[in-house]
């Protein structure tokens, strides 16, 4: 079992109710309220789970500089008030910034016993 200290609890709530507000604005054809108080909470929060610091230096590495410019800039763009141009900004950013992980996430996917399973059905498992 993993500890967390209370910042890192407050951070996965404030990211989770991030996730929450994000998911509801795109379901509700791109609220803008909702979409800029998710923006807000998952940038806060993540700030709060890894520490100010390590947040800083994870968004502004040298090769990452174009991926955090799309990502910031949509959140931006978002809290100016166009959802939709902001919302595609911020997931091509976020795929540049995070595309490390997804091997990691998949392998950890790939160990639980239903959705594991239906990542190695022939048609979506990567040729090895």
């Amino acid at each position: 079992m993993i500890s967390l200290s209370d910042s890192q609890k407050i951070g996965m709530g404030l990211t989770g109710f991030g996730v929450f507000f994000l998911f509801f604005g795109m379901i509700l054809f791109f609220d803008k309220a909702l979409l800029a108080i998710g923006n807000i909470l998952f940038v806060a929060g993540l700030s709060f789970v890894i520490g100010l610091e390590r947040t800083f230096r994870f968004f502004f590495q040298k090769h990452k500089m174009k991926a955090t410019g799309f990502f910031l800039g949509g959140v931006l763009v978002v809290l100016i008030g166009w959802p939709v141009i902001g919302m595609v900004l911020e997931i091509y950013g976020f795929f540049l910034l995070f595309r490390g992980f997804f091997p990691v996430v998949i392998g950890f996917i790939r160990r639980i016993p239903i959705l594991g399973s239906l990542l190695n059905l022939p048609g979506i498992s990567s040729p090895t």
